[in-house]
This record gives C-alpha cells, structure tokens and sequence, in this order.
C-alpha cells in the first residue's frame, strides 16, 4: 500500500462521515487535475491510481444523490 492509497482512504473517510456529495464530486474533480501533469510526466501509475480514485468519489457522489432522492420523495 502506497501513500497515495492511504491518503485516498483517509480523505475517502472523512468524505464518508460528512455524507455530502458535493465533496466526494469535488474530490473526483481534485484527483483528475492532480493526474493530468502526472501523465504528462510520464508518471503512469501514480495518475492512473488517481484517476481510478476519481471514479470511486464520483460512484460515491451518485450513489449519494441518488439516496437523497429516494428521501425527498
């Protein structure tokens, strides 16, 4: 387990206990810009790990908007 890991578990947790999907979809936008100078580094493994990271907080903002929509009904 690399560092980047821990940090996306970390930040992934403290997401979790908030429960606000505006900040795992802010977290997903936060990890796409980190990666982009990292692909064009060449630095393949840590912007893909973040990329994937990314995809995780959107599912988790999606997941959660769709909730909050099944309660306001």
């Amino acid at each position: 387990m690399k560092i980047q890991d821990i940090a996306f578990f970390l930040v992934l947790g403290v997401l979790l206990f908030k429960r606000d999907p505006k900040f795992f979809a802010i977290a997903g936008i936060i990890s796409l810009i980190l990666a982009i100078p990292l692909f064009s580094l060449w630095i393949f493994f840590t912007a893909e790990r973040l990329t994937w990271y990314a995809a995780a907080f959107f599912l988790v903002a999606i997941i959660f908007y769709i909730l909050q929509l099944q309660k306001s009904k």
